[in-house]
């Protein structure tokens, strides 16, 4: 029987509300800050299947969480497609040769790069109980053509609008091999053990409401509906961060079985705005997870009780702060749960 979890993501509320929350498995785990230092860098501990199993299930040793995200990162997907990817300390990943004309196709591809994680789903999926989901993930087509484009993370993802506005053909070329390569990495991973995926478009909020329909909803569409076809059943969860007014357009169009909210949104608003029977994913702000307190108690009942006749899946508006106390997911716990 499936988990509370995978039952909201089919469109069914249960009585216990299930909860995840994005980056449970990371820096505000002293385990992980451990395991991590022992394995030298980032990158090498992605691709250690065994060490990011474990890193993926030290959350759910800790926490009555109902889901359990893969340990990886958004940027597996250029490194196989033929960028040479890195961690620079305190500085965030770095993408070579910058794609600023939009030009892969001289990029070797290397597909290798997704073998790893797809041994990292199937450890992990043994070792959970028929009640947690395991959730795979991508980075969505424009918020990873960012990262190729600009060879790195930027303010404003100046380089990589300006390429969409100047050369749509090249950057349309450059989504569309990303897509593919997604879809094959999606549906690796759930072949692997992944009984629902996420497509993670942390930049859509830099877009104007044209390119958002042609750069956003458009190619995760596409990736919905092949996920749909391919392996029926398996829900996809989208998330538009930053989508704002937008993200009702997004919820009707892409074909997602469940929409993320981030913490910018009203969700009394959101509420309002989408289909009742559609599973909502969210709210809460980190920085009030941070925070914790009382003020923690009363956010979390308003996100409660704003989603409280639909299918609804308790998580944050975006990752969790690495400087989280562990005590504050505890309280933030107990009053999810009641």
């Amino acid at each position: 029987m499936p988990g509370p979890l995978l039952e909201n993501l089919r469109g069914t509320r249960t009585e216990r509300r299930p909860v995840w929350l994005m980056r449970q498995a990371g820096r505000y785990l002293p385990e992980y800050r451990e395991l991590r230092a022992s394995k030298g860098g980032f990158l090498e501990l992605v691709y250690d299947s065994e060490a990011a199993s474990e890193v993926t299930l030290q959350p759910l040793r800790r926490f009555d969480f109902d889901g359990a995200i893969l340990f990886s990162d958004i940027l597996i997907v250029p490194h196989a497609l033929g960028q040479d990817l890195w961690f620079e300390a305190g500085e965030g990943p770095r993408l070579a040769p910058p794609l600023v004309d939009g030009a892969w196709q001289k990029l070797e591809k290397a597909f290798h790069h997704f073998d790893p994680v797809y041994r990292t789903v199937e450890l992990t999926k043994a070792e959970l109980s028929d009640e947690v989901t395991m959730l795979g993930f991508i980075g969505s087509p424009w918020t990873v053509a960012t990262y190729m484009v600009a060879g790195q993370g930027s303010k404003d993802h100046g380089a990589t609008r300006a390429l969409a506005y100047r050369d749509p053909q090249a950057f349309q070329s450059l989504v569309d091999a990303i897509e593919a390569a997604s879809l094959e990495y999606l549906i690796g991973q759930i072949d692997a053990g992944a009984e629902a995926v996420q497509l993670f478009d942390s930049w859509a909020g830099s877009l104007s409401p044209a390119q958002f329909e042609k750069w956003v909803i458009a190619p995760n569409a596409r990736l919905a509906a092949a996920i749909h076809e391919a392996r029926p059943g398996v829900p996809v969860i989208g998330f538009p961060k930053g989508a704002g007014a937008k993200l009702p357009a997004y919820a009707r169009e892409t074909g997602v079985d469940a929409v993320g909210i981030d913490e910018t949104t009203d969700p009394v608003w959101i509420n309002g705005e989408l289909p009742p029977e559609m599973p909502v994913q969210g709210n809460c702000d980190p920085m009030q997870l941070l925070a914790g307190g009382e003020a923690l108690e009363a956010h979390a009942r308003a996100i409660l009780d704003a989603f409280s006749e639909r299918p609804h899946i308790f998580n944050l508006g975006h990752g969790i702060d690495k400087t989280t106390p562990i005590d504050h997911v505890h309280h933030l716990l107990r009053v999810v749960r009641g």
